[in-house]
């Protein structure tokens, strides 16, 4: 698979990695904040987005099979726009941008386009959030467990909460009858049962850590994922492209491109399907 990178920071160059490891080609980078001029592989890196015929560079993007997006917030919607353009199927990691998601996605659509995105694409963490989803159906009923969290995240993170965060309570809200909305900002005040609390904290160089509470007055059942590194962030996106291009995997004889707007949760099931229930 050719894959073009948007965004060459400390995940662009995990992802260049990852995929030369996993037999893919990095054939276009554009990051027009990049310190150096060339990628670790020896890849030129575009300072814009080559849109015009004639233009120098114009062709390199052609060259592409599917984009990896890691930016800001910001820039991703615009990001998101020249790739349509192309229909090159594009994997989103970058976060904090999700109130725009209904004008990507009729972007995409009109566009017959396909887009990937997710809050995080390590495989564990979206194992995490069902682990995490059947554990709030399970308490639910038990009313002496109340329910909070927390996650810790480096001091340079954009975004606070994190947007793995949101989609873990996302998760806990949905199964639970006996919390209806979240808390974020500090509380001043004892939380009300309807209230499940859930705090940030941001410090040092940590890559995340999530954690839900389920806590009664006897005791404490406590389900935490812990990365150990932004490895397992940069494979989880090389494996949504592959998805996104390929459906079940790259081992295809020709890509087989998925149209819409995806999540990490559509790869999930496929990957837990019963084998005579893929299509």
């Amino acid at each position: 698979m050719n894959i073009a990178l948007i965004g060459y920071g400390k995940m662009g160059r995990l992802l260049e990695q990852e995929a030369l490891n996993r037999g893919h080609r990095i054939t276009a980078v554009v990051d027009p904040y990049a310190a150096e001029d060339k990628t670790q592989s020896g890849i030129p890196i575009l300072r814009i987005f080559p849109d015009k015929a004639g233009e120098e560079n114009a062709g390199v993007l052609d060259q592409a099979q599917a984009a990896i997006e890691f930016t800001m917030p910001d820039k991703t919607v615009e990001n998101v726009k020249a790739l349509a353009r192309r229909k090159l199927p594009v994997v989103v990691g970058t976060t904090g941008w999700y109130d725009r998601l209904p004008e990507v996605t009729n972007l995409i659509n009109d566009a017959r386009s396909s887009l990937l995105w997710s809050s995080n694409f390590s495989l564990g963490v979206n194992l995490f959030y069902r682990i995490a989803a059947y554990a709030a159906e399970v308490l639910d009923p038990f009313p002496e467990y109340d329910v909070g969290g927390l996650e810790s995240h480096h001091n340079k993170k954009a975004d606070s909460p994190s947007g793995t965060a949101k989609i873990l309570v996302e998760q806990v809200l949905a199964r639970m009858t006996r919390k209806t909305h979240v808390v974020w900002e500090t509380l001043d005040r004892p939380p009300r049962p309807e209230e499940l609390h859930f705090s940030s904290l941001r410090i040092g160089s940590m890559p995340g850590i999530h954690s839900l509470f389920f806590d009664s007055p006897a005791d404490t059942i406590e389900i935490t994922h812990t990365a150990r590194n932004r490895e397992g962030f940069a494979r989880g996106a090389i494996q949504a492209a592959e998805w996104l291009l390929f459906g079940t995997g790259p081992g295809q004889d020709a890509p087989s491109p998925r149209f819409g707007v995806f999540t990490m949760d559509d790869v999930l099931k496929d990957i837990l399907a019963p084998p005579l229930s893929r299509g």
